[in-house]
Order: C-alpha cells, then sequence, then structure tokens
C-alpha cells in the first residue's frame, strides 16, 4: 500500500493525464488535467453508467493521451456510496488506476477557484482532480477472488444478522402485548418447542383451547425430547393467567404468523450464508492459523479477512491499524498537550468487529484475560476498560498479520511475555 503523501505524489508526474470524475447514480461527468492543473478537456464529459458510457470514457480519455502525450492515466472519484463500484472495476480492469477522495475534502475545496459554495456538474471534477494532483487521494482496495467472495459474503451476513434483530424485536413486543406471560414459561421466546405450539395457537385463549394433552401431542409427533407434560402444563396456566390484549385477536394472529414466518425464513438465509462462509475460507489455508487463539471463532476471522482482504498487501501492521481507524492521534498546541484517541478514519465494521473479538476473547483467553488485567492496574498510566479493549483489539490484529504473514504459530507464552510485569504486578497474580 502507498500510504504517505510522498508516495502518492510520486505517481503525479509530468506524463500523468489526471481524471476529475463526479459521479452519479446513473450519469456521471469527467473533465481532464495535467500535473500543474491545466485542462485538456474543453468541457466535461457527460456518460452514462453503462457499457456504452464507459466506453465512451475510455475513448475520450485515450484521445486526450495521445494528443497530450500521456503515458498513464489516475482517475480520481468520490465514494459516493456503491455507484462507484462498477466504474472503479472496468477502469481497474482497463489498466486506469481508480483512486478515491474523500467528500469531506471536496466540499472544503469548492471555494477555492470560484470563492462560492456552488456545486454542478463541471465544478466538481475540477476540485477531485485537484486533489488527485496534491496527492490527497487514497487506492481502493477492490477484493479479487476468494476475498471478493468473501466481502460480498460477510457483508450479507450482517446485513440477514441485523434483519434478524428486527424480526426478534418485534416479537419480543408482540408478546409483551399479546401474551407476557410466555417469558416465564420460556427464557428464550424463539425456543423450538415454545414456537412449534404457537404456529397452532399463538393467542393464550387458543393455548387454553388446545390444552395439555394437545400441546403434548404436537411435541409428540414431532418427536421433541426433554419437554412433556410438566412444562405444557406450566404454559397453559401461564395462558390462564394472562393478562396480554384480548382484542384484535384476528389481527394478532396474522401477525404473529407473518413474524413467525419471517423469523424461519431469515434463519434459513442466515444458515446458507454461513455455510458459504465456512466454504470460502476454508480456501484461505492462513485462516485455520488466527482460529488457533483461544476465543477468536470462523465468524471473527471471516469477517476480519473480508474486511482487509489479503494481509499480505499490508507492508506494515501500523498501516493495518490506520486502515481501521484504529491510528493514535493527537490534539497538541504549543505548550498545549492534548488528549490522545483513535483516528476512527478507517472501516467502522472492522473496528466493531475487532471490539467484539476483544470482549470475546477477554472473556475467554487466560492470556488476553491477564493483559487486559495487567492494563487496567498498571501503577504507570492505567488504561480504562473501553481503552484497554481497543488496546487488545489493536494487539489482535497485529498478531493475525504476524500469524497470517509469517511461517509461525500462535504461542500463548509469547503473549504473556509482552506484558510489562511490575514487581506489584507479579505480586498480585
Amino acid at each position: 500500500m502507498n500510504s504517505t503523501q510522498n508516495k502518492k505524489l510520486e505517481q503525479v508526474k509530468s506524463t500523468t493525464l489526471i481524471v476529475g470524475i463526479d459521479i452519479g447514480s446513473e450519469t456521471h461527468y469527467a473533465r481532464a488535467f495535467d500535473w500543474r492543473g491545466y485542462e485538456f478537456s474543453k468541457a466535461a464529459l457527460r456518460f452514462e453508467n453503462s457499457e456504452h458510457g464507459f466506453t465512451e470514457l475510455m475513448m475520450w480519455i485515450q484521445m486526450i493521451k495521445e494528443q497530450e502525450g500521456k503515458k498513464d492515466v489516475l482517475a480520481g472519484m468520490e465514494p459516493t456510496g456503491h455507484y462507484w463500484f462498477s466504474l472503479g472495476v472496468f477502469l481497474k480492469d482497463n489498466e486506469i488506476k481508480p483512486v478515491l477522495v474523500n467528500p469531506f475534502h471536496v466540499k472544503r475545496s469548492k471555494e477555492l477557484d470560484d470563492n462560492s459554495q456552488t456545486k454542478n456538474d463541471r465544478k466538481d471534477p475540477k476540485v477531485i482532480a485537484g486533489l488527485v494532483k496534491d496527492g490527497r487521494f487514497t487506492e481502493p482496495y477492490i477484493p479479487e477472488g476468494v476475498y471478493a467472495e468473501l466481502r460480498t459474503a460477510s457483508n450479507l451476513r450482517f446485513r440477514l444478522e441485523a434483519e434478524l434483530t428486527s424480526t426478534k424485536n418485534r416479537l419480543a413486543r408482540w408478546f409483551s402485548i399479546y401474551f407476557p406471560e410466555y417469558s416465564k414459561v420460556y427464557g428464550k421466546k424463539d425456543a423450538v418447542s415454545g414456537m412449534m405450539i404457537l404456529k397452532a395457537a399463538p393467542l393464550p385463549e387458543d393455548i387454553i383451547e388446545l390444552g395439555t394433552d394437545g400441546i403434548n401431542r404436537i411435541w409428540r409427533y414431532a418427536k421433541l425430547k426433554a419437554v412433556g407434560i410438566k412444562r405444557a402444563t406450566s404454559l397453559v396456566e401461564a395462558a390462564k393467567q394472562s393478562v396480554g390484549i384480548r382484542d384484535s385477536k384476528e389481527a394478532a394472529r396474522l401477525e404473529f404468523r407473518i413474524l413467525e414466518e419471517e423469523y424461519e425464513h431469515k434463519s434459513e438465509q442466515l444458515q446458507e450464508v454461513m455455510d458459504l462462509i465456512s466454504s470460502l475460507v476454508e480456501k484461505i489455508p492462513e485462516a485455520k492459523k488466527l482460529q488457533e487463539i483461544k476465543g477468536v471463532g470462523e465468524k471473527t476471522v471471516s469477517g476480519f479477512l473480508a474486511e482487509v482482504g489479503d494481509l499480505r498487501r499490508f507492508k506494515d501492521p501500523r498501516q493495518l491499524q490506520k486502515y481501521a481507524g484504529l491510528a493514535i492521534v493527537e490534539n497538541s498546541s504549543g505548550k498545549h498537550k492534548g488528549q490522545t484517541t483513535i483516528s476512527k478514519r478507517g472501516r467502522k465494521r472492522l473496528r466493531y468487529l475487532l471490539f467484539e473479538a476483544s470482549m470475546s476473547l477477554v472473556a475467554q483467553n487466560q492470556e488476553f484475560k491477564e493483559i487486559h488485567k495487567y492494563y487496567t492496574t498498571r501503577e504507570k498510566n492505567p488504561l480504562k476498560k473501553m481503552q484497554s479493549l481497543t488496546a487488545i483489539g489493536c494487539k489482535l490484529m497485529r498478531l493475525f498479520y504476524t500469524l497470517f504473514t509469517k511461517d509461525v504459530s500462535y504461542d500463548a507464552e509469547k503473549m504473556r511475555m509482552d506484558i510489562r510485569r511490575t514487581p506489584e504486578y507479579q505480586m498480585a497474580a
């Protein structure tokens, strides 16, 4: 990864054609400049988000390259949602490097030329090209092969989990309104035996009518174990004592059926996605090393690799830390020394995943538990709990990098050696 400003500026040469592209949902606009900001395009090129439009852009770029004697091209764009994906891949396939500029920088730079905040299809491509010319861009990572499959599957997994959680919350609301006593019988509202009965008798009065024998008959027919007369009796008694709303019975039954079917359907879809993710992770040999760490499961590894891709593309773990938005930043001026914080300028989902993994490690992994204790109790600069979990997330990321890129296996004792033990800590341990 060419991440430093100098590395970026080295890519902008006198032989480089800089193309600024303003991305839209259906139509894009492009303008062409040299490394000094001199414009070659007489007017902004308007082209559609289609094969014909992309071909038109390529012909336009090739014509300017030949006329002006340019050898390579940098195409700058704003990452406007998902609309740039297709164009970015097309440019990459045609040996043109796509780069991204920060939308915040574009907004702040609009007034440099005309002292106006106006936004239009001719102005924005020029502002974007100006940022690229100054090396203020990032090179997007477009995953390929198994990593592309893994990222798409992981995104689908996160979306389905969010939808499933939403359905669970709406089911909980339904129970609170129509059958609040159900939670006294079943701690888990989606318990298989309970949902089986509710499909046939969703409301308390339906359960009373079904009776203990009817409930037990349904379970025996389904060959369910660990449930019987005692649980059936508890369910009927809870239904008899229910204070749930008794109005709108037909609508309540319909609502439960829709929610139950939606929950079951989403659960099946999620399982299908998880099966695909498992098969994809198996295709990455290094992934097995990451799962050797107690407390790190397939979900963590698959989510991590989906976000970062092939770890070998990073030259140093610090680049990975910056990519996640976990780089340490400080606001200081003169004698004032501000507090250090994480930048949060990176992949949000990756930070969330690392935080969840840190929580799991502190709970299940002895060496990480000791590290967490040390961070929060050390005499000099003790960390708060959240700060410690963030630090552990960074440590886990560096550990993943080492295990993935080098021929080594996880060693718990080496992790413990990383703790700078004070005499007081040794006595307390």
